[in-house]
């Protein structure tokens, strides 16, 4: 059985940390700044989440199951990704479960901290992440516009 996500004050700390890094272009390589207009209130929101690079083509994925930056992607289906001075507006589009499954596979097999909340295990088949797609949402990405860069 998959854990269950659970906003802590660790975790809190940890994403303001990231998101400091990532604006000042020091965290990672694979982290941006995802920022969203809120469903309800109409406000930005702003998190610091991993873009998943698979197949040529790039992918945000939801792997603590649906949040609130899930909600407002499948309302707003765009947002503004940042790393550092760089910033691009981008078209968020949730996929199938067939064709998020290879994605999800991949993107439990690069990101460890996150492998407790996926029932599916590294090396299992891509049809046991097919059956996670539903818990596991995931957003092909696709640039807009550019500005500030060569993107995020």
């Amino acid at each position: 059985m998959a854990k269950t996500f659970r906003q802590t004050l660790i975790r809190r700390v940890g994403n303001v940390v990231v998101s400091r890094a990532v604006s000042l272009g020091i965290a990672p390589s694979y982290y941006v700044l995802l920022t969203i207009r809120g469903r309800r209130s109409g406000q930005e929101r702003t998190i610091p989440i991993r873009l998943m690079r698979h197949d040529g083509q790039e992918w945000l994925v939801a792997p603590y199951g649906v949040r609130d930056w899930v909600r407002n992607a499948r309302a707003a289906g765009e947002a503004v990704l940042r790393r550092g001075r760089r910033s691009r507006s981008v078209r968020l589009t949730e996929v199938s479960a067939a064709v998020a499954a290879p994605v999800l596979a991949a993107y439990v097999r690069k990101e460890p901290v996150t492998r407790p909340f996926f029932d599916a295990k590294v090396g299992d088949a891509v049809s046991a992440f097919e059956a996670e797609a539903g818990r596991h949402p995931v957003f092909q990405v696709t640039n807009m516009q550019v500005s500030g860069g060569a993107g995020a």
